[in-house]
């Protein structure tokens, strides 16, 4: 009987058990995600962080706080391969694993990232684009310029989209929120299509180059559209004391756009898109920026204080000094006068993407703790044979394709500049190359981590459309990686040496201005 009882105990306390582990499991499934690989990442960040910093042999040459930063960052850059915690929350957690391992105090030189103007800039550039996904000047643009392009084709759409993905790359900051925001004006389009194997290759291009290789390059060149832009910015600012503007960005960033032409002509080859039509789509698009409201003075005061604020970026050295975030901080200030427009402050929260400002400003406290606590210069020493006796071309080959299958398995291209930024500047002059130039050609080639649509947030967003496989994407996409690393090496190297920022050459003056 006893054993019976005993039985029967242990039967109720393993049907508990699979009750509590069963809610566990449906409660990671409503968030959207997997819960094996979820509670699996989750253990092995937390297993790998300890073992790191209380059980790994003490490395030569890397010092405690270097060891600390390492379990630090071997522990978020797991959590975000696996998604095993809001990117938000890791951002938050940084700081507070950084100053709880000894590896920076006090928390507020821990938590510096969360202060750097950089992060103001962000905060004011999401505010503004919650503006105007409020008003809906978002989806007017897109639709407005699509209306007076007229298109056609589907190599219409595609260059009618670049070009509002290009305008909206100065409104709204990241390429995620651009490819949510024109993911359904892309359905619509991609709706007018048949069920021909031609038809379906041209939603195919169509989804592909618009949301996931127009939204990543048309933010490459407009300072506050990318975010690992800011993270680069941020990085030569306390660890070189050298600034770019606004327009000294895109100076040495224009030329990315050349990119999407070859994209383009890859993409069409590709899937044989040439001489698709959309049925009836002038039409349709005539039809849906009909059904729009006439512009309201509130928004047209919206359109006016953002040229005002985008003005006053590009003429920061020119006519004035007042820097880029105060900038839009004013901007900002104009528009809450109250009374100018309706909108709710709820509203606007609702629209403002936190999560991944709290993972910017995490990140960026990651780097700079990559960089004095040593652990930066450590990696680069680890590294430095990898390159070692290479010519200049070679060791950026080498580095580029390195970065590639290192994004294999990684989603945010916010955490992984933010992890090899701080190496690669460490490790430019061990290998006689300038650290800015070095540093900004291997980070931008992570914007084109084209083989999965699991390496980035605008890709996954355009396979919810459902028009197209993953060997569809790695099919097309293995190849727009190689002629990036390519365009990286035969095109934007030689720009930058023009400029005066060989990549070669690690003495050469800076040709724009410094702190």
């Amino acid at each position: 009987m006893a054993d019976q009882s005993q039985h029967a105990g242990n039967s109720g306390a393993q049907a508990a058990n699979g009750g509590f582990l069963a809610a566990f499991a449906n409660n990671i499934r409503a968030t959207g995600l997997t819960p094996r690989k979820t509670l699996i990442g989750f253990v092995i960040a937390w297993a790998l962080f300890f073992y790191i910093y209380f059980g790994m042999p003490k490395p030569a040459g890397l010092t405690p706080a270097g060891q600390a930063t390492l379990a630090v960052m071997v522990w978020a850059c797991t959590m975000w391969i696996f998604e095993a915690m809001p990117v938000g929350i890791s951002g938050l957690l940084i700081p507070t694993l950084l100053v709880m391992t000894n590896a920076v105090k006090p928390f507020p030189k821990a938590a510096d990232g969360f202060t750097t103007p950089v992060v103001f800039l962000c905060l004011a550039a999401f505010i503004f684009a919650a503006i105007m996904q409020a008003g809906g000047l978002d989806r007017r643009i897109a639709l407005s310029l699509l209306k007076w392009m007229r298109v056609k084709t589907v190599n219409g759409v595609i260059w009618a989209m670049f070009a509002v993905n290009f305008a909206l790359s100065f409104i709204i900051p990241a390429a995620n929120a651009r490819a949510a925001t024109l993911l359904p004006v892309i359905n619509g389009i991609t709706a007018l299509f048949g069920d021909s194997e031609a038809e379906r290759n041209g939603k195919k291009a169509i989804v592909i180059q618009t949301l996931v290789y127009g939204s990543m390059i048309s933010g490459m060149c407009i300072l506050t559209a990318h975010l690992p832009n800011l993270v680069l910015i941020d990085l030569f600012e306390k660890q070189l004391k050298l600034k770019l503007s606004y327009v000294d960005w895109f100076i040495m960033q224009w030329p990315y756009l050349g990119m999407f032409v070859i994209t383009q002509w890859w993409v069409q080859f590709y899937f044989k898109t040439r001489n698709v039509a959309v049925a009836g789509g002038a039409q349709v698009i005539e039809k849906q920026h009909a059904a729009l409201h006439r512009m309201s003075q509130s928004e047209w005061l919206i359109l006016v204080v953002f040229a005002l604020v985008a003005i006053a970026w590009m003429t920061e050295k020119s006519l004035h000094t007042v820097a880029p975030h105060n900038v839009a901080l004013l901007g900002l200030a104009v528009l809450f006068v109250p009374g100018l427009f309706g909108f709710k402050w709820k509203e606007l929260q609702d629209r403002t993407i936190w999560g991944t400002l709290l993972l910017l400003a995490g990140a960026l406290s990651l780097s700079s703790a990559m960089s004095s606590s040593g652990l930066a210069t450590w990696l680069a020493d680890v590294l430095h044979p990898v390159g070692a006796g290479q010519s200049w071309w070679m060791i950026l080959l080498v580095f580029m394709v390195g970065t590639h299958i290192m994004r294999l398995g990684m989603l945010s291209n916010i955490a992984a500049v933010t992890m090899i930024a701080p190496i690669l500047l460490a490790l430019a002059p061990k290998l006689g190359l300038h650290p800015v130039a070095f540093t900004m050609l291997v980070a931008d080639t992570d914007t084109f981590a084209y083989l999965l649509p699991t390496q980035i947030t605008a890709a996954v967003i355009a396979y919810s459309s459902g028009t197209f496989s993953m060997s569809d994407y790695f099919k097309v996409g293995w190849v727009a990686v190689l002629l990036a690393i390519a365009y990286g090496i035969l095109v934007m190297a030689p720009w930058y040496a023009f400029l005066g920022v060989p990549v070669w050459d690690p003495a050469a003056p800076w040709p724009f201005g410094k702190l």
